[in-house]
């Protein structure tokens, strides 16, 4: 997607018509001029900058999330912190190939290997054995200063809570793609032949790494989830959150992690693991593109909520 196509950029540019507000698009549409009279605001990537520099640096480093959570008391997925050997200088003496074989060991259903300052669920690997670490951990460094662990977890429910001002804009959960089997055909053919179009190629790509179950032909009736990841990237859709009792509690623990960090603008990533919430992480730039499919109004509404504290520097009641 061409950059001053995103719904991101689409949303300001309508709140600006909108408000006579002067709109100047630069370095391939990342970067975007907002002018009203003398006052000018930027907006860069998909963050506005309601954000302090410390709330956005740590909600863009997973390791420090967790870190600020659990000091904080607030459930969360721990995520620890390893830098890449070209940052020699900053790691101990002894390593971390040792510290990443512990926690692989004493994990019981393996970890999860991803880039710590990443987003969209690229380059996140499962693993389960030393080889696949190997791999996970030699791909992550080729391009990321860091990455992070976690451990994995099976994860039963997923929901996204997006925040101006610790207010609740929009709550949804991430449904992933899955198939009914029906006794004859395998996880593969079943994928090809449900999947609608437009999701197929993600949802491949995912399947991908579990390749070795795809020829797999379940007994008729039985659900599998396509991927293990929620990813919207992967496949995932957005579904709305009716009012009621898991909309609230999600909406409280966001709250929490919102204010631990003072994030005025961002989403709040909250799981559901043996029937608790938990947070397993924080974004400080909103990205809607997957929910602009389907909810292109709540979109700009949200991004135009967002706005206004921009401009008029006064908290979303």
């Amino acid at each position: 997607m061409i950059n001053s196509q995103r719904a991101f950029v689409s949303a300001i540019k309508k709140y600006c018509n909108r408000h006579g507000i002067i709109v100047e698009m630069r370095s391939q549409g990342w970067l975007v001029s907002m002018q009203r009279g003398t006052e000018r605001r930027f907006a860069f990537g998909y963050d506005l900058g309601l954000n302090s520099a410390v709330a956005h640096r740590i909600a863009s480093d997973k390791a420090a999330t967790s870190e600020v959570l659990e000091i904080c008391g607030i459930p969360c997925i721990q995520h620890t912190l390893f830098l890449s050997p070209k940052l020699y200088k900053y790691i101990e003496p002894s390593g971390s190939w040792q510290k990443m074989l512990d926690l692989l060991n004493s994990a019981r259903g393996g970890i999860v290997v991803k880039p710590n300052e990443g987003t969209g669920g690229k380059s996140v690997f499962k693993v389960t054995d030393e080889s696949q670490l190997e791999r996970a951990v030699h791909e992550i460094f080729s391009s990321e200063n860091s990455l992070a662990i976690s451990p994995y977890v099976r994860i039963e429910n997923e929901v996204r809570v997006i925040l101006i001002d610790y207010h609740p804009i929009v709550v949804y959960s991430k449904q992933r793609p899955s198939i009914i089997a029906d006794g004859k055909r395998s996880i593969l053919q079943l994928a090809m032949a449900t999947v609608p179009t437009e999701q197929l190629s993600n949802v491949l790509s995912g399947m991908i790494e579990e390749k070795a179950a795809l020829d797999e032909v379940l007994p008729t009736g039985e659900r599998r989830a396509l991927n293990w990841r929620h990813n919207l990237g992967a496949g995932a859709l957005p579904v709305l959150l009716d009012e009621g009792a898991t909309r609230d509690a999600c909406v409280r623990i966001a709250q929490e992690a919102a204010r631990s960090i003072k994030l005025r603008f961002g989403s709040v990533d909250v799981v559901l693991i043996d029937g608790n919430w938990r947070i397993l992480e924080i974004n400080s730039g909103v990205m809607m593109e997957a929910l602009g499919k389907s909810h292109p109004d709540l979109v700009d509404a949200t991004y135009a909520a967002a706005l206004e504290s921009v401009f008029d520097s006064k908290p979303v009641q």
